[in-house]
């Protein structure tokens, strides 16, 4: 059974253990090894995760049991619209709900929050594109992002209107 709870500054430890479990196979085939040790420094140092959670990134810790299965982080950014910074769930877990429980878990917490639309941008060449179109969510822009010392992300964003006329379960 899974469940979730809400990470602090003092998980940076278990959110970088389970990234660096998830990441690197995650992208290998998608990105160059000098863009990945570049964004995992970027986004996930101890201080990167620090500065995240205390300008108000929501992070949360997807358990099987007690278990940690996966992680993902969510973002207010103003007038109705949240951000899913970040999911991931450790390849074990696959096929299994953990994500499609992590997002109905996120969809319910910024509904509550008075959502009017959830965002996320994926890899263009990231499978779970798949994934998150079955969840409800669409393509609304295909854009690139520098992201500094000459890499890009070249990713879509992607938006599920809240609230949900059917229940993502």
């Amino acid at each position: 059974m899974y469940s979730i709870r809400p990470a602090t500054v003092d998980d940076i430890p278990l959110i970088r253990e389970l990234c660096l479990q998830v990441w690197p196979q995650t992208y290998a085939s998608i990105l160059a090894q000098p863009q990945i040790d570049f964004m995992l420094e970027w986004m996930y140092s101890p201080a990167s995760l620090q500065q995240q959670i205390q300008s108000g990134v929501h992070y949360l810790l997807c358990y099987d049991d007690v278990t940690p299965a996966g992680f993902s982080a969510f973002v207010d950014n103003g007038h109705g619209k949240f951000k899913m910074e970040k999911l991931y769930v450790l390849p074990a877990w696959h096929g299994k709900g953990a994500g499609r429980f992590i997002i109905t878990t996120i969809v319910d917490l910024v509904t509550a929050a008075g959502a009017q639309s959830l965002q996320l941008q994926v890899n263009k060449k990231n499978i779970a594109k798949g994934f998150y179109e079955k969840l409800g969510f669409c393509v609304v822009q295909a854009a690139v992002f520098d992201i500094g010392n000459g890499y890009v992300m070249d990713d879509y964003v992607m938006e599920l209107a809240l609230p949900l006329q059917k229940a993502l379960r």
